[in-house]
């Protein structure tokens, strides 16, 4: 028989016109995700708690929201990984327009996903109209494919969080959409000028707080962001690359 204890949830309350935190009071037994508690809460004590979900298997990313002020998907996050003598703070991401108490309107990604270049392939190299690619260029990219849109690494990004640079910078999801786009072994289009202009990728300073945050584990700094600042240094302040670029358009 599962034991259960009593614990107190801290969850904010209210929309864009303004709100707080209420607790709530609620029993817990072992197994329980935070998202379980809240669900609990939701059906015994505030109906019309609005909480936002889908698969409650970690890969909708639909149940983002700040876990005792840490980015965090409340169905991956176990009671039994958090104190629970203290009251468990749960409130909506800080990066994105509040809709009401846990819920916010992440839309902006949407749009973001938008204006970056799509996928151009280079024409067919083989007789039967296909392409043949190195197994390792595959392997490269194939981590960035592992992304479910959470959007927890662009709440944690203090460029979007804390400066609300969202006209200026697509964040580290879709710096990773890009890499994955930059990287592919068959891809022909060139996105380094917008990377370096309209997409911001100056604004981002490597503190790796993005990659601490994803649930999926993709090294969003090492393996996507700093190749791409590579690319863009390279292909701005590199004088040999100039030339070379310059001689190879005279070529052609």
């Amino acid at each position: 028989m599962q034991q259960e204890t009593q614990a107190t949830f801290r969850i904010w309350r209210g929309d864009a016109s303004g709100g707080g935190f209420a607790d709530y009071p609620t029993t817990v037994s072992e197994g329980m995700v935070v998202l379980d508690a809240v669900h609990q809460i939701q059906a015994e004590q505030a109906n019309d708690l609005a909480v936002r979900w889908n698969c409650k298997a970690g890969k909708c990313g639909s149940c983002s929201a700040e876990i005792n002020g840490k980015p965090r998907l409340m169905c991956m996050t176990r009671l039994n990984e958090l104190d629970m003598s203290q009251p468990v703070t749960v409130e909506p991401m800080k990066a994105f327009p509040l809709v009401r108490d846990l819920v916010t309107d992440v839309s902006w990604n949407y749009r973001v996903k938008q204006g970056i270049k799509p996928f151009k392939p280079r024409e067919p190299d083989a007789p039967d109209g296909t392409w043949r690619i190195a197994q390792s260029d595959v392997d490269r990219v194939q981590e960035f494919r592992k992304c479910i849109e959470c959007y927890l690494c662009q709440d944690v990004c203090h460029v979007l969080r804390d400066h609300q640079k969202h006209d200026e910078f697509i964040g580290p999801r879709y710096l990773v959409y890009a890499a994955a786009l930059e990287m592919h072994p068959l891809d022909t289009e060139d996105r380094i000028p917008e990377l370096r202009q309209a997409h911001g990728i100056g604004y981002c300073n490597i503190t790796k707080c993005c990659t601490a945050v994803c649930p999926e584990h993709i090294t969003i700094t090492d393996n996507a962001i700093i190749p791409l600042k590579e690319r863009v240094v390279d292909d701005a302040f590199d004088p040999v690359g100039k030339l070379v670029k310059i001689f190879s358009r005279r070529h052609t």
